[in-house]
């Protein structure tokens, strides 16, 4: 044997691997193992590249192989395990760090990655424990408080985590990983200026990091729009190349491209969530009575989407249709969550499990058709989905666009949102319903409270414009746009909602630097449901953002009978405006530029017969049209459901279904 040869082999595997050039690697390793057979290394670096080629079930062999031949060398061990984990391969990863620790009990390195693999199964308090005992066996071990940072944000131990990354950046200030770590705390604890702050260390110490995305969307967070065209420009040609793996949803508000949406989508699917083949194909299920539908979402609690989809479960035909509720967010025990319970056939509290085990109970319960209420919204679980959860998944509700993964097979939209032209834009089928895709709760009370303007600090006599979409919507455009509106709108108003202290310092700064008096902008304090439904009929006009419409919101201004101006562009977040309006039966509030927009605001403003037409107009529409008509949306969208049902079980693919 030659031995010289061997190890050349050997090291310009490794060398090849580390730089991604998987083909390469994969070259030497055959070499190696022509001349040894039995080399653990090449089987080990042979495993690398081929899990790097996107080969699983080869990897997880020549790991396997690796590991046989190692049992008895603890680095070895942690280092296949490691691999396992990339690969999730997670039986095998635990089986691996286990035998390196049962051979190197004080192991830190081991502890860190085991902590590391059941943070990836959901594990978090076995994830805190391994990462806290690799650091008392290695107190400046770096990574395992970065990684301990991660599961303690994940664990609402808000302070833990600040002090875990705090630590792991004393040890080593120039880790971009811990300073995007940092950055996602502060982000979560709405403590946007810091998060961005930690953000902007992360690009200054890594130029390729992807994290621009989530930088702008913290600056978006708190209206700061300083530098926001030049870095948009810069992250759409990232885009292009393939280069920002962050979630796409920040982009519905900074471009109405569905191009560009696709094609971050895309490549966060394929970077964060790859369809997994660990479960193997679904088998062919025998017709039943009652179709299985899954719903699957983070927001079982009083929450803007539960509030318009909670009917829905209650009037579901419990005789065709048997609902399974898939909760994986916390259990607030709210009145919302209460009814929510008591409306599914089965309520499920996930919150515990791995992506993976909620797949595999999902198939365990034959849920014929999933439906993921989250997408790529805060707390969504993608990675359900990418093993195969149920034969039929869908993406409705949550994310108002698509999720670029090849196993969704179907998004529910309407005819509005989703042209014939925007549908090569969409990687998934398209279930247009006759209507709104937007489901309502027809139940929602509005409270018989009689605000005065003067007690929610509007003018009496001045017309109020008005805006509660969250903050992070409002484009300096759209800005601009309602500035114009408010300069030609004598004693006119604007009423918003406050988020945080910081957007609306800003807010009101820029519309000083626009010539506009900042007290004209008028602050909307938190108000429980019922009562925010009822101070909506002290305003006069809802005025819409764009690109990301209001959603919830719009449902809201609507249903407490205020008008919603709208501009319509060509996203799917950008048309839901004209979605609800056309099936409200009001389609001339719809605008397509922003001058139809401005001047239409203003001519409502200025000739109150117009706008009062309007208002009775939506008055009468409320409760005759379909917006509102849960029991119609009901069986429409089960419709939906049984076109699907119908092609999977004839064996066809997904394709466009339209119901009438």
């Amino acid at each position: 044997m030659n031995t010289e040869l061997l190890n050349q082999f050997i090291n310009k595997a490794d060398i090849a691997n580390s730089k991604k050039k998987y083909s390469t690697a994969l070259k030497w390793c055959n070499k190696a193992l022509k001349l040894s057979p039995d080399l653990p290394e090449a089987w080990y670096h042979l495993g690398v590249a081929l899990g790097g080629l996107g080969q699983r079930s080869k990897a997880i062999n020549s790991l396997e192989k690796a590991r046989l031949a190692t049992v008895n060398t603890a680095d070895a061990q942690n280092a296949i395990g490691l691999e396992f984990i990339e690969l999730g391969a997670y039986t095998n990863a635990e089986e691996c760090l286990k035998q390196s620790l049962s051979l190197a009990p004080d192991y830190a390195y081991a502890y860190s990655n085991l902590g590391m693999l059941y943070e990836q199964q959901n594990r978090l308090t076995d994830a805190e424990l391994s990462f806290r005992r690799a650091i008392e066996l290695q107190p400046d071990l770096a990574p395992a408080y970065q990684n301990l940072g991660a599961v303690l944000n994940a664990k609402n131990d808000y302070q833990g985590a600040i002090a875990a990354y705090s630590k792991s950046l004393d040890i080593n200030p120039r880790s971009s990983e811990a300073w995007r770590g940092y950055g996602n705390v502060f982000y979560t604890i709405k403590q946007y200026e810091k998060a961005a702050d930690c953000y902007s260390k992360t690009l200054e110490l890594d130029k390729d990091s992807d994290i621009l995305i989530a930088l702008l969307y913290a600056r978006m967070m708190i209206c700061d729009w300083d530098s926001l065209k030049s870095a948009l420009s810069e992250l759409v040609f990232k885009i292009n190349r393939g280069k920002s793996a962050l979630s796409p949803f920040p982009l519905l508000t900074l471009t109405s491209s569905p191009s560009i949406q696709l094609k971050a989508a895309r490549t966060y699917a394929v970077s964060n969530h790859p369809k997994q083949s660990k479960l193997g194909p679904i088998p062919k299920r025998s017709p039943r009575k009652r179709i299985r539908v899954g719903y699957y979402s983070a927001d079982y609690h009083v929450h803007a989407t539960t509030y318009l989809i909670a009917e829905l479960f209650e009037l579901h035909d419990k005789e065709k249709y048997e609902i399974i509720g898939f909760s994986f967010g916390p259990d607030k025990q709210d009145e919302m969550r209460k009814r929510i319970v008591a409306a599914f056939d089965r309520f499920i509290d996930t919150q515990d499990m791995s992506d993976i085990e909620v797949a595999q109970l999902s198939r365990e319960l034959e849920i014929d058709i999933a439906v993921d209420l989250k997408g790529y919204t805060e707390n969504g679980r993608t990675g359900i989905f990418s093993y195969r959860a149920a034969p039929i998944q869908v993406n409705y509700l949550g994310y108002p666009g698509t999720m670029g993964a090849e196993y969704i097979d179907y998004v529910i939209a309407d005819s509005t949102l989703i042209t014939t032209e925007s549908q090569p834009y969409f990687s998934e089928s398209i279930v247009y319903l006759p209507n709104s895709y937007q489901v309502n709760d027809s139940k929602r009370k509005i409270s018989e409270r009689v605000f005065t303007r003067k007690e929610l600090g509007l003018p009496e006599d001045g017309f109020v414009f008005c805006c509660f979409n969250k903050n992070y919507k409002i484009t300096p455009s759209t800005f601009d746009s309602w500035m114009r509106i408010l300069g030609q709108v004598d004693k006119s108003v604007l009423w918003l909602f406050e988020e945080n202290d910081t957007a609306t310092k800003n807010l009101r700064k820029e519309a000083e630097l626009r010539g506009i008096d900042p007290n004209r902008l008028i602050i909307a304090k938190y108000m429980p449901l019922d009562e925010h439904l009822a101070r909506h009929r002290a305003a006069d006009l809802f005025i819409d953002t764009f690109p990301y419409n209001a959603h919830t919101t719009a449902s809201d201004a609507l249903w407490s009978g205020l008008p919603v101006l709208t501009f319509m562009g060509a996203s799917f977040a950008s048309r839901v405006g004209a979605s609800l309006l056309n099936a409200i039966g009001i389609p001339e509030l719809i605008t397509l530029t922003h001058k139809e927009y401005e001047s239409l605001a203003i001519e409502l403003a200025s000739n109150p017969n117009k706008l009062a037409q309007v208002r009775n107009k939506l008055q009468k529409n409320r409760m005759i049209t379909p917006l509102f008509d849960t029991h119609l949306f009901t069986k429409n969208i089960e419709k939906a459901y049984g076109a699907m049902y119908k092609y999977y079980e004839s064996g066809q693919p997904a394709k466009h279904i339209f119901i009438e």
